[in-house]
């Protein structure tokens, strides 16, 4: 545990300064800006740090279908060849004819390949490239799979009575049956078995994106929780597996409650205002993950660039600042991997809440 402790403490202070140092930049001037969206936003490549003036970048994969058929290259053949598009600038794909362009920033489709017509218009097409976002999810799948299937196939061997295990079978053990007991079957009761599938692998997909989010290197770095496609999706499901077990008594309090008569005709208000609901339900699980997880990279990323933004003041304000920043950025850093629990947490009890009114039956409602 002594060695896992300084462990965990190196890794917080390399998470800390690692995305900082590579986003300074001549003359000390740093864009925090630049640093956050660089951090959050989906890319065609996907960029480690810098080394003196040469990028560390791993090249994917861009497959996209447009006018002139399809075409599969790598993100290193798009060339960083400027063209004049009005008073802005954009980059040529290395391939002659093909009128496939990264859109400049300021554009309708930022940092997305469109392509330009005869006429100077921008289309997006169809776009199914493996970028930074597709790896990371792939990544995190894959060791999803493995916290999943290692325990099982152990528990596939073995019986009931047998020894408890140890080392990761046992931690992963105990902590799904926490979820399970202290989340999942307070909210659910006699069905949580019937649901738990679904609901721990919100859990889990979510803490584990959260977790690899806080590295700052392959094969972690991508905060897939503060992309909003992400939790919008996670969103989706629990608002269709919510409706489609619904029971007679729930569609009937929403289209017919228990209100009086003038609430419901001719005015159909209490009707409009639980269908609304429907929606805001599922739309208060995607925002609140989003924030939540944007915001503490946004905090962590803005006290580690105190120490570049103070570094122009001089030498003692530059030396002060840098102990109360990297102090404070590991503890924000450690704070993070709390919130990753806390949040994969509250989107799983939430999803278990509003599946249970779902479930809700007349005499469950009468008592």
């Amino acid at each position: 545990m002594k060695y896992f402790k300084r462990l965990l403490f190196l890794i917080a202070l390399f998470m800390t300064i690692t995305p900082a140092i590579a986003a300074e930049e001549e003359g000390g001037d740093i864009d925090l800006q630049a640093i956050l969206w660089g951090h959050v936003k989906d890319s065609y490549e996907w960029h480690i740090t810098d080394i003196g003036e040469t990028p560390i970048v791993i090249h994917l994969p861009v497959i996209v279908h447009g006018k002139t058929g399809w075409h599969v290259f790598m993100s290193n053949e798009i060339e960083e060849e400027p063209i004049e598009s009005g008073k802005m600038k954009g980059y040529k794909e290395a391939g002659k004819g093909t009128g496939l362009y990264i859109a400049p920033a300021g554009s309708l489709y930022e940092n997305k390949i469109v392509e330009v017509a005869d006429d100077g218009t921008e289309t997006r097409p169809f776009d199914i490239s493996i970028t930074k976002s597709v790896v990371v999810l792939f990544i995190d799948a894959v060791i999803l799979l493995l916290c999943v299937l290692i325990p099982a196939r152990w528990c596939r061997r073995h019986k009931a009575d047998d020894p408890a295990p140890k080392g990761f079978v046992g931690f992963m053990n105990m902590f799904i049956t926490y979820v399970y007991d202290d989340i999942i079957e307070p909210a659910l009761g006699k069905e949580a078995a019937k649901y738990a599938p679904y609901l721990l692998t919100c859990f889990f997909f979510i803490f584990v994106v959260n977790v690899m989010g806080l590295m700052p290197f392959p094969p972690g770095g991508g905060n897939l929780t503060g992309n909003i496609t992400i939790t919008f999706f996670l969103a989706v499901c629990t608002l269709l597996v919510t409706n489609f077990s619904g029971t007679k008594h729930y569609w009937k309090d929403i289209f017919w409650p228990e209100v009086p008569w003038w609430l419901k005709a001719p005015v159909p208000l209490m009707p409009i205002i639980e269908v609304f609901g429907i929606f805001t339900k599922p739309l208060a699980l995607m925002v609140r993950l989003f924030a939540n997880m944007l915001a503490g990279h946004a905090i962590a990323i803005a006290l580690t660039c105190i120490i570049f933004i103070m570094a122009s003041m001089g030498a003692f304000a530059c030396g002060a600042m840098t102990i109360f920043s990297v102090m404070l950025s590991i503890f924000m850093m450690l704070l993070e991997v709390l919130v990753c629990f806390i949040q994969a947490m509250v989107f799983t009890m939430l999803s278990a809440v509003f599946i249970s009114m779902a479930r809700l039956h007349p005499h469950e409602a009468a008592e």
